[in-house]
């Protein structure tokens, strides 16, 4: 059994659950019963300050529950990570596609956040955000518990710009830049977002950086922070991102295929750093590619505005 070498923390919501085992097994329904209790034995579901809990503990709504993700068998995935930045408070790494930033699914030591925790040995790192496990480019992590809020509140306050690039194909009718907005709520499957009637709850500035004759590459700024959000919003234009497999149709599930992989970067993110009130701003060191027959768009925004 390979356990993710950081433990996850659920803060448990109300509900009618006599013991933590019975709302565990309840919220992660497709845990077996067995397979929790077992965890407990072992001494890997423990209350917020680290101390092992009991099965038969009682539930409490609010109670802080650290416990450990499991897998069977881990498949092992390509490396290519790097650590662009590290000081005693942030750290920047470059992700490849494929790796999840976080254990999820079948994952739990194949990440960014267990491969940079141990090149750095630092076990305290956390994420300031997350990207698709499909995207690659730029996470940020908090690398000091003591100044974490400061930089959680520049993605809470939207006063951090990221921008991302991304292949898709070319829209000739539209004039860039712009500005899409509409309202994405959870579609079906559960993890598929889609655009519905309503009040925008999404917006996404975009533009063109290259236009070649099959394959434009276009400068995404999200205004928003949504699930899916620019995989949908370039969809819906006419122009799926490369290589999405989600967008606009759902595809069957098959494994990971390294040559094809989802034609998005977080290319950049720029800041004003909340403790020491200087600018940041940090890019990616990867490439989606060329664009074939492309030039320069000289309508498009610089790099750098948002």
């Amino acid at each position: 059994m390979i356990s993710a070498p950081a433990a996850s923390t659920l803060h448990l919501p109300p509900g009618p659950w006599a013991t933590v085992l019975d709302g565990l097994c309840a919220r992660f329904a497709a845990i077996p019963r067995h397979t929790w209790a077992e965890r407990f034995a072992r001494g890997r579901v423990q209350d917020g300050v680290g101390q092992p809990l009991a099965p038969d503990a009682p539930y409490r709504a609010g109670l802080a529950v650290r416990y450990y993700r499991e897998v069977a068998c881990e498949s092992p995935l390509p490396p290519g990570e790097s650590v662009l930045y590290a000081d005693e408070h942030l750290v920047v790494a470059d992700k490849p596609h494929f790796l999840p930033v976080m254990p999820s699914g079948g994952w739990v030591r194949q990440t960014l956040l267990a491969r940079v925790a141990a090149a750095l040995g630092n076990d305290a790192l956390v994420p300031l955000h997350r990207i698709d496990r499909g995207t690659a480019g730029l996470v940020l992590f908090s690398a000091n518990a003591t100044t974490r809020a400061a930089y959680q509140a520049l993605f809470r306050e939207r006063r951090i710009t990221k921008a991302y690039e991304a292949l898709a194909a070319p829209l000739p009718g539209l004039v860039f830049p712009l500005l899409r907005r509409s309202r994405l709520e959870r579609g079906a499957p559960f993890f598929r977002m889609r655009e519905t009637p309503g009040e925008p709850n999404s917006a996404t500035s975009i533009d063109v950086l290259e236009r070649g004759a099959e394959v434009w590459r276009y400068r995404l700024v999200p205004v928003t922070g949504r699930t899916h959000q620019l995989r949908v919003h370039l969809a819906a234009l006419g122009a799926p991102i490369r290589n999405d497999r989600c967008y606009p149709a759902l595809l069957p599930a098959a494994p990971d295929d390294y040559a094809r992989p989802l034609a998005l970067l977080a290319r950049s993110l720029e800041f004003v750093d909340p403790l020491s009130g200087g600018r940041r701003r940090f890019t990616s060191a990867r490439d989606l590619g060329p664009v074939v027959g492309a030039a320069p768009d000289p309508a498009a925004g610089r790099e750098g505005d948002a």
